[in-house]
């Protein structure tokens, strides 16, 4: 499963957690369930991440295959451009061919490069927003974590509204 359906699911489970008597933002929530939960996410972050470290991978064999295929294109137009200009009667038309040759290959390689970079741009930040949110889920749901787990140790001096005992 998807991280963001796992934290959107947790999202969810808190969401429509029970309220706790006399309070708005604290939750009874299945501790088992939800501990659970998490650590399936945090198993599958690792996962994720070696798909970013592959994507890079990736990029980094497309910008090299670029680089070469623009040095091979540079390299046919300056050969094609050397050979245009030894020739006498063609000379004027070799130095314009040859120039727009190696035009064409500089502007083939800036645009190769253009579309891997932004190919690899979009990539990274999809999986920068994916990371952002499920830290954010993450950080949210051990927050509340957090008040549970103090809520549930706190004595109080007070009648208690509900004596069922805490779900955990």
């Amino acid at each position: 499963m998807d991280p963001l359906d796992r934290v959107d699911e947790l999202i969810a489970l808190i969401e429509n957690a029970r309220s706790m008597p006399m309070s708005r933002a604290n939750c009874v929530v299945d501790r088992a369930h939800t501990i659970n939960e998490l650590q399936e996410l945090r198993a599958e972050l690792p996962s994720e991440v070696r798909r970013a470290v592959a994507l890079l991978e990736e990029r980094d064999k497309i910008i090299d295959a670029g680089r070469r295929e623009a040095e091979r294109i540079i390299s046919e137009g300056e050969s094609e451009h050397a050979r245009l200009v030894s020739i006498n009667e063609i000379v004027v038309s070799a130095e314009h061919e040859g120039a727009r040759v190696l035009a064409d290959a500089r502007a083939e390689a800036q645009r190769l490069r253009e579309e891997v970079d932004d190919y690899v741009d979009t990539a990274l930040a999809n999986f920068e927003q994916l990371l952002t949110r499920s830290l954010a889920s993450i950080e949210r749901g051990r927050d509340k974590m957090h008040a549970l787990r103090e809520m549930g140790s706190y004595g109080g001096g007070g009648q208690e509204v509900d004596d069922r005992p805490l779900p955990f």
